[in-house]
């Protein structure tokens, strides 16, 4: 469950970059001075289109590595019935993604510029319709609860509650009263500072944190942590209030081209990522994503911890050398 946004790729200069006040990598929602420069962006480069939004992304990247049965994931999500919501139906559809949209009219479908110089990007999102997903009028109904009910492993993409927290406790609560596993990312510092009341609401049902080093950092400062210690701040993550006492918390920080710091019970582990030539970084833009994806794949198989990490660094691997969320026919993780 998630914001489905329609990706709008494309290498911009850093006048770009300055006239709209964009950060070389970061990840911001649109304000009214962003408005013209989705026209722009389109207008003056060379642009490529994406079905995307993170939690979407690490849906695809899970089912591309998983290959077969099609559709073991599904995913909910509010677009507009426009040209661009057509395009992202038709997109998950080639991705073999169960995408169980809300469709309605008042607003166009979300849009998302990824703003590439180098191996940066800076990511503007324009929610729209992504904002307009409604728990009454779509999880509550009988035949999408159903769905819910189906699933073994939900995750959530920390964006999402900036939409709908109380569709994300409801599942969150679900899954912790049925011993089943509840995933959620941090997704942007931003999160982390301004949506804090609801993101504690629903942490206690956490059985797997994600983040990156920025986030966790933010995640530490706004809870008091007192520690810039990547290791400290997973292990104190770890140990906030949890309901399910069946599952201890995993928490799962990346750092880029450092290791991925991994609490497991007691310890705290640092696995190393897969080596990768700078001239071979095309695109950082869903290596997150891609991560979260590449774990969920094996987790959904029950395979030990050490393989979803290492699954998730394959994936990232793959998708940081090619432009956008994209991904050759087939993996080739073993």
């Amino acid at each position: 469950m998630g914001n489905p946004l329609l990706d709008i790729c494309s290498v911009v200069d850093k006048d770009f970059l300055d006239k709209y006040g964009l950060k070389s990598n970061d990840q911001i929602l649109a304000e009214d001075k962003h408005k013209a420069m989705f026209e722009e962006l389109v207008k003056k480069f060379k642009v490529e289109y994406h079905a995307g939004g993170s939690t979407q992304n690490s849906v695809k990247i899970a089912q591309w590595m998983i290959q077969q049965p099609h559709k073991v994931a599904t995913f909910f999500g509010c677009i507009g019935t426009d040209n661009f919501g057509a395009i992202l139906k038709k997109k998950a559809e080639e991705a073999h993604v169960d995408a169980h949209y809300y469709e309605q009219s008042e607003e166009p479908t979300g849009t998302c510029a990824a703003c590439i110089t180098g191996d940066n990007r800076s990511l503007v999102a324009n929610l729209a319709a992504a904002n307009c997903y409604k728990k009454e009028n779509h999880l509550d109904l009988e035949e999408n609860w159903k769905l819910v009910e189906k699933a073994k492993i939900y995750y959530i993409a920390g964006f999402f509650i900036t939409v709908s927290p109380e569709s994300m406790l409801k599942v969150a609560k679900h899954a912790s009263e049925n011993n089943k596993i509840f995933g959620l990312n941090l997704s942007a510092p931003f999160i982390c500072q301004f949506f804090k009341e609801p993101l504690m609401k629903v942490m206690p049902y956490v059985d797997i944190l994600f983040g990156n080093e920025t986030e966790a950092a933010t995640f530490a400062r706004e809870q008091g942590f007192e520690t810039e210690d990547i290791k400290e701040i997973a292990k104190k993550a770890q140990s906030l209030p949890k309901v399910n006492k069946k599952r201890q918390r995993i928490v799962v920080f990346t750092q880029g081209k450092d290791g991925t710091v991994v609490t497991s019970g007691d310890e705290v582990m640092m696995f190393p990522v897969l080596e990768i030539e700078q001239s071979e970084i095309v695109d950082t833009n869903g290596a997150g994503d891609a991560f979260v994806g590449g774990f969920l794949s094996q987790l959904v198989q029950d395979r030990p911890l050490e393989q979803c990490i290492r699954a998730g660094h394959y994936a990232a691997n793959v998708i940081i050398r090619r432009a956008g969320c994209t991904f050759p026919e087939k993996p080739d993780f073993h």
